[in-house]
């Protein structure tokens, strides 16, 4: 068994070259008791004296002159050998997994942000609706997940992330655009265009219509943002999607939004992985990011 360690050998070589213990200590930032303890604990563990002492200076003896450069040699290679590990974790890949919604309008400036924090990072992104992110965390197809509601799973790991609201929307023509807040009513004689079941969008759009929900009148259900705004844009009903997905466009004119009356739709995004994955500095340092940015 070795019975020296890096601290020995980063002592010994300090006081070898400042022949004082004193300014060893200072450069070391340790005490000088520490330093004087550890070597002699050095000195002891091989039954040898390294270095002649006089009252107040150490000058190293024949011994250990012999063995500095085999010191300092051993504590390069040391230094080397962590640095190439270092980069070994910087280079460390990620596998990226978000929503429609977080991919299209969110993610690209993370990634830039992350790319640009560790440039010789391997980054992987992959986009689909939030269940389907879900599954991609617990089938250890992806490292982290960006989703838009929270999954009910005992092996997944769920930070809250950042706040979102879902808006209705229609265009500036629609009857109802004018209109300060709709009431129930007004829910019920219009015609929708929605996210599918079991998407994100849809469960929060679900459960603000509680009460409403079997009389709707839902005209389409599509599975892309661009398309339910194209469909809306083209007189065929009004829609519901994230404030993400239609800020440009409200901000144009091109949309308009809508106000219900005492149902709001206030949600969560989340940040999911795998209770059971190894731990990782990649994914440490883009959910760091992603908390970074919201605040």
């Amino acid at each position: 068994m070795i019975k020296y360690t890096l601290r020995h050998l980063e002592v010994f070589l300090a006081v070898a070259r400042e022949q004082s213990i004193s300014r060893a200590a200072e450069q070391l930032c340790m005490s000088q008791s520490a330093v004087s303890a550890a070597l002699q604990e050095f000195e002891n563990r091989y039954d040898m004296l390294l270095f002649d002492r006089s009252a107040k200076r150490l000058r190293l003896n024949s011994l250990g002159a012999t063995i500095r450069a085999k010191a300092e040699q051993l504590l390069s290679n040391a230094q080397d050998f962590d640095s190439e590990l270092r980069q070994h974790e910087e280079l460390e890949p990620l596998k990226v997994g978000a929503s429609l919604t977080i991919a299209n309008y969110l993610a690209s400036e993370y990634l830039a942000d992350y790319l640009h924090r560790h440039p010789r990072s391997e980054v992987e992104v992959a986009a689909a609706n939030s269940p389907e992110i879900a599954r991609k965390v617990l089938n250890f197809e992806i490292d982290v997940g960006l989703i838009e509601a929270e999954m009910h799973h005992n092996d997944l790991a769920q930070t809250p992330w950042r706040k979102d609201k879902m808006v209705v929307f229609s265009r500036p023509d629609h009857p109802l655009s004018t209109k300060r807040q709709l009431t129930d009513k007004d829910i019920l004689n219009c015609q929708w265009i929605l996210r599918e079941p079991g998407t994100a969008h849809r469960k929060t759009f679900d459960e603000a219509m509680h009460g409403l929900l079997v009389d709707l009148d839902i005209r389409l259900q599509l599975p892309q943002n661009e398309a339910i705004k194209n469909a809306v844009k083209a007189g065929l009903g009004i829609g519901c999607l994230s404030q993400l997905a239609v800020a440009d466009d409200l901000e144009r004119g091109s949309l308009v939004e809508l106000t219900l009356k005492k149902r709001p739709m206030n949600r969560l995004f989340y940040i999911v992985t795998h209770k059971h994955a190894a731990s990782s500095r990649a994914v440490e340092r883009w959910m760091n990011l992603c908390k970074d940015h919201c605040n």
